[in-house]
């Protein structure tokens, strides 16, 4: 080696253990803490693919370049290195770290013949998608901490019905109310979205419209919900801004997995049962719902056919949060059903199926 190719790669060396230490600190944080087996899944698979792309450069070479003994930035330390308020600060400053380390490999690889600058620019768009589906998980997880029910409501016969219906599920507690009809024209569907952000103001309940993004926003609601057959995720966000709930439904695991990493703040998962305000062709089931509790921790609520006499079936599987209409809005007094609903929510601790990460 001469002495540029030494001096390069002792920082290649140092960079690669550095990004490699960093990814193992955040994977422990989405496995642990978050208790994310499809996120730490994701950290395990680019710490693998990292040290895949370095076997590109010759261990022995490294090694020999090193010199962690005259390293001058081995005393260069600041003094918020060593102190983090949280688990979620630790791993902020890994993810950080390593998109830092792999910056500085993917800039001084290419002084190399070494195909590790393209890798490494690949793996820091991977980390940059990773670090957002955490984010927005954590920050999820705590924003929906007390909102297991979650209610769908029509436009109802009149303002007054809507009004009364409405305010009774906010007295009664419930998580979260969303505005679901598509029988309204808009002007109305506005109103009744108002109608809904105005009597949860001051309240805990959240107030979302299905599908319709621009009367969300127009209405400032705290959410919107999509479809799989609706705008995606980044088009929804471009309308809503960045501190507006969007819920996504999915149907099986594979687009449970995608929505967390689009930056979905919660999901719905089913069909599970049949339900008396919707058709469905096919049925998730409560298979879906296992493989969802098993692996993702971003907040999930169960949908599709939803009663009480059903609902050990689903907080059994692993999830413990419902989205249901029928089981409520068709009830003779739809307060008591949410409350009964409610009373059984609070006091299960549904399973945690092991991940297997």
């Amino acid at each position: 080696m001469n002495h540029t190719n030494t001096s390069t790669l002792r920082i290649l060396d140092a960079a690669l253990n550095r990004a490699g230490e960093g990814l193992r600190v955040v994977e422990d944080y989405l496995r642990m803490v978050l208790d994310d087996g499809h996120l730490a899944g994701r950290a395990k698979s680019l710490r693998h693919d990292l040290s895949t792309a370095a076997a590109g450069l010759e261990a022995t070479d490294r090694l020999a370049a090193r010199d962690t003994l005259g390293d001058v930035g081995t005393q260069n330390t600041t003094p918020s290195e060593n102190s983090r308020g949280t688990a979620h600060d630790v791993a902020a400053a890994s993810f950080r770290r390593v998109a830092e380390a792999l910056r500085t490999i993917e800039e001084y690889a290419k002084l190399l013949d070494t195909p590790l600058a393209g890798q490494c620019e690949s793996l820091r768009y991977q980390l940059y998608t990773l670090e957002k589906a955490a984010g927005l998980t954590a920050d999820a997880q705590e924003r929906l901490a007390d909102g297991k029910l979650y209610v769908l409501v029509d436009g109802r016969e009149s303002e007054a019905a809507f009004g009364e219906l409405v305010e009774s599920l906010v007295t009664a507690g419930v998580g979260a109310i969303q505005l679901r009809d598509k029988s309204l024209d808009d002007s109305t569907l506005l109103a009744r979205a108002e109608q809904l952000v105005a009597a949860t103001r001051g309240s805990t309940t959240l107030a979302i419209v299905n599908d319709r993004a621009d009367i969300a926003m127009a209405a400032r609601a705290d959410g919107v919900h999509l479809g799989q057959e609706d705008m995606s995720v980044a088009a929804a966000r471009k309308v809503v801004g960045t501190h507006m709930l969007i819920g996504i439904s999915t149907h099986n695991i594979q687009q449970a997995r995608q929505a967390v990493l689009d930056g979905a703040n919660y999901l719905g998962a089913g069909p599970t049962f049949a339900s008396t305000t919707k058709q469905f062709t096919e049925f998730a089931g409560l298979d879906f719902l296992r493989e969802v509790a098993s692996e993702i921790s971003l907040p999930t609520f169960a949908i599709g056919g939803i009663t009480t006499e059903n609902l050990p079936q689903v907080l059994a599987s692993g999830i413990s949060r419902v989205a249901v209409a029928g089981a409520v809005t068709g009830a003779k007094s739809p307060a008591e059903a949410a409350k009964l609903l409610q009373e059984v929510l609070a006091h299960s601790t549904p399973a945690k199926a092991a991940s297997g990460v």
